[in-house]
């Protein structure tokens, strides 16, 4: 173990390039050295903040504890926007730094910053293998909320869907948004709020804006109706699939399966090393769905939820 020195934090409410190598550079060794997943969602969270850094600080994302110029302790809130969304947390310390207080000490920042935007609940992430994670989030008092596999397509994997023709994915526009949040609201439990609302705390997801970022949102018709959508995203070479979901009143015809093949084509298209996607473990029919396409589950995720 390593002797913290020179300790001081930086905040911020997003990350430029630099800090993104950094806090990905430690990624990767705690990755390598604890064989666990982290979910930090720093190439999306890149494209987000990356054009803040002279705007002023209005909100804290961002926890960096540093010993002279190493980067030792990160922490993030990742805010995927949308009324009643929580918000999600994961960090991690440098291995040869543990059990100095590295990750205690941004936790306390976290919280703080936490307890002055508590618009919504929070969600605290840890790799399921995680020993250190687990003890840490099950002293907050934080409870659980769900469980996710992650799960990446087989690169041997090929697949005809007789029914792939039966559908069109168009790309969304923010004049979808209010389309976008309902079924958001169906799939997965979000708030539902009424179609004009005017609050700047039931923001709406603006399908322009998430294309900036990286992500784009399709819509998925058959016989000119929607019957459900996807959001699809390539960042380093990686593919990921989310937000998949179809109408209650358009399941059970394929669609569920025509829209994730057509997913994958796109990605394949913009060539896409890898392709992910995460599913809750007690969604039994999207899990088999996504097994029955070719995706193997790589990691499993917990989340425990700090309510308001």
């Amino acid at each position: 173990m390593k002797r913290i020195h020179s300790p001081w934090l930086k905040l911020k409410e997003g990350m430029n390039k630099e800090d993104y190598d950094r806090i990905n550079g430690l990624q990767e060794r705690c990755i390598r050295e604890d064989q666990t997943t982290l979910k930090l969602e720093l190439d999306y969270k890149l494209g987000v903040y990356s054009s803040t850094d002279s705007a002023g600080i209005r909100q804290i994302n961002e926890f960096m504890y540093f010993d002279g110029h190493e980067l030792i302790g990160y922490i993030g809130i990742s805010d995927f926007g949308g009324a009643g969304t929580p918000f999600e947390v994961n960090g991690m310390v440098h291995p040869e730094y543990r059990r100095q207080g590295v990750f205690g000490t941004l936790s306390k920042l976290v919280i703080e910053e936490w307890g002055r935007r508590a618009s919504r609940s929070m969600l605290l992430l840890s790799d399921r293998k995680s020993e250190a994670g687990q003890t840490f989030i099950q002293g907050t008092g934080a409870k659980y909320h769900h469980t996710e596999h992650e799960m990446y397509l087989r690169a041997d994997w090929t697949g005809v869907n007789k029914d792939s023709e039966r559908i069109t994915l168009r790309q969304a526009t923010n004049a979808d948004r209010w389309e976008i949040h309902r079924q958001n609201a169906i799939y997965f439990d979000d708030e539902l709020v009424e179609e004009g609302t005017n609050d700047p705390e039931k923001e709406m997801i603006l399908p322009e804006e998430e294309e900036q970022r990286g992500m784009i949102i399709y819509l998925a018709e058959a016989d000119g109706q929607v019957v459900g959508k996807v959001h699809i995203q390539l960042s380093s070479g990686i593919g990921g699939i989310y937000g998949l979901g179809v109408l209650p009143e358009h399941r059970g015809k394929g669609y569920g399966r025509a829209t994730l093949l057509k997913a994958i084509d796109k990605l394949k298209e913009a060539s896409a090393r890898d392709i992910m996607l995460q599913v809750a473990v007690e969604n039994a029919g999207a899990l088999r769905l996504y097994q029955s396409c070719g995706f193997v589950e790589t990691s499993t995720m917990d989340y425990y939820e700090l309510p308001l």
